[in-house]
């Protein structure tokens, strides 16, 4: 069996850069289920979050993510995120990364909730990419062993602690297990559980999977976002339009060319992305659309095709000239707040097993994300994993809140089951795991999992294996959003619809064993 002091599952932006960092105390292996370059991160338009202007101060990058955060944010995780952030974003420059420069200075722009221009970009609307392609060409000269197309199927625990990873080479059919000193799942979220979605089709929730199953706690499950804002037209994918078009200036228009904004929210189109995302939902039904429209048509073209060129080029290719016509959007599932527990150290409550990026939740996001946080997040908790386990000795498991962790529940079957495919998953949780919810259509989509989990087929291919992590993911969603009852930051429910007091404390779930 082949020994790595660090296996990081996933070849994102969490992984890419975890990788790096890691080299310098030992070898490393990364696992990746597809080529190294398919990944979410690839497709962050938005930036990265650092208080560099001269107007900026961490206190008031602190103050904007708590707030954005509804009461749940780990406030510790807070500072740590808005202190270390310059440093992080210096040594993505020293990898080369080209953040875009204005008189000789990196760039800063404006988004949602943020009180100042406070977001770093590359390329205009192509962050991700940009930190993507730049950590990827580190990552293949530095002699790091990658395994592509290859999953990731079981973590090995002993006494408590990890002792190696199981893989399958789906293109060979060959598995193989890896041992390890330390594993970091940087496998990303599970957008693909929703019908509508800004993310890739490999963000199926494996890593949070192999978590649960080698007993790790997983928390607040039921916050996920949905992006205000995904271009929507017939048969092509929901590409997200950036929430930096808002910041500067696009407005928000029904069908019937009305800006409605401010008749929900004083800040208009400059609200959260919950509070814009619910305004833009109750619209279409008020208007019996199935989308608004994002006007930039006011803002200079010049500065439209500059500042956002991949919006739009991606729009000329479908035949529209945002500079001249209304972009059609609708709301589609977008991040993850919650996943594997971690401290502020990246640790869970398995010895030598870590999680970074979206595929853990650190508490930073507590109910509702701030803009461009996600990326700023991955550098900075990845870079405190490294060094934390260069400080482990004796690799202790830490302390676990055992109280307080729930188990899935057993729902009974409730009339007809529909027939397991993931259309059909992916509509479930869209209809009633969404933007609103109910009890009445959680329990529905709890029942239905719960059904689907007990006829699961023992998984033999890649697409199996994703059906059961994605299946696993639904219902940790579900139940935690039945769970909460109140509405708080991207948890809405029509049934308890202000947020309570006695809920300002976290869903945690582990496997019963």
């Amino acid at each position: 069996m082949k020994h790595y002091d660090y296996i990081i599952v996933g070849s994102g932006i969490a992984g890419l850069y975890s990788a790096l960092l890691a080299k310098d105390y030992g070898s490393v292996l990364i696992i990746t289920k597809g080529g190294i370059e398919e990944c979410n991160t690839r497709y962050a338009q938005g930036g990265i979050a650092a208080a560099l202007g001269k107007n900026d101060s961490p206190e008031l990058h602190y103050n904007d993510t708590i707030k954005a955060g509804a009461g749940l944010c780990n406030s510790e995780a807070v500072k740590i995120l808005v202190n270390e952030a310059p440093d992080r974003i210096s040594d993505l420059i020293r990898y080369g990364v080209p953040f875009d420069t204005l008189d000789g200075e990196i760039a800063l722009t404006r988004e949602a909730a943020h009180c100042v221009p406070r977001i770093v970009h590359a390329g205009g609307d192509a962050t991700g990419e940009y930190i993507e392609s730049t950590l990827s060409e580190q990552v293949l000269i530095s002699g790091i062993t990658v395994l592509e197309y290859c999953l990731a199927t079981e973590i090995v625990v002993d006494n408590g602690c990890v002792a190696g990873i199981k893989a399958t080479d789906f293109r060979s059919g060959l598995s193989e297990e890896y041992g390890c000193r330390f594993i970091i799942l940087a496998s990303g979220g599970a957008g693909r559980l929703y019908k509508y979605t800004t993310n890739s089709d490999t963000a199926t929730g494996d890593g949070i999977s192999l978590a649960y199953q080698a007993g790790a706690e997983i928390t607040d499950m039921e916050f996920y976002q949905f992006h205000p804002t995904a271009l929507r037209l017939p048969g092509v994918w929901p590409f997200l339009i950036t929430e930096a078009v808002r910041g500067e200036g696009g407005i928000l228009r029904n069908v019937d060319g009305y800006r409605f904004m401010p008749d929900y929210v004083a800040e208009g189109e400059l609200a959260p992305r919950d509070i814009v995302a619910r305004s833009i939902v109750s619209e279409m039904r008020k208007t019996g659309s199935d989308r608004v429209f994002l006007d930039v048509t006011h803002i200079p073209a010049i500065k439209v095709t500059t500042r956002f060129p991949h919006i739009y080029r991606y729009c000329l290719d479908h035949g529209l000239d945002i500079t001249k016509g209304l972009i059609p959007v609708a709301p589609a599932a977008h991040y993850l707040m919650g996943g594997v527990k971690v401290n502020t150290w990246g640790e869970t409550n398995i010895g030598g097993l870590f999680a970074a990026g979206e595929t853990a939740c650190t508490g930073v996001h507590g109910a509702n994300r701030l803009a461009s946080n996600s990326l700023l997040e991955v550098v900075v908790f990845s870079k405190r994993i490294i060094e934390k386990s260069q400080m482990q000795s004796n690799r202790a498991v830490p302390n676990t809140a055992e109280a307080d962790c729930h188990r899935l529940s057993q729902q009974p079957a409730q009339g007809d089951i529909p027939l397991l495919n993931l259309a059909n998953l992916q509509s479930l949780l869209w209809d009633e795991v969404g933007i609103v919810r109910s009890g009445e259509g959680l329990n529905r989509a709890a029942s239905t999992l719960a059904a689907w989990q007990k006829v699961l087929p023992q998984p033999a291919d890649r697409a199996s294996y994703e059906l059961n992590a994605m299946i696993l993911n639904a219902r940790l969603v579900t139940e935690a959003a039945l769970m909460r009852e109140e509405s708080r930051g991207a948890h809405f429910r029509t049934d308890f619809s202000q947020p309570s007091p006695a809920w300002e404390r976290h869903t945690v779930f582990k496997i019963a064993k």
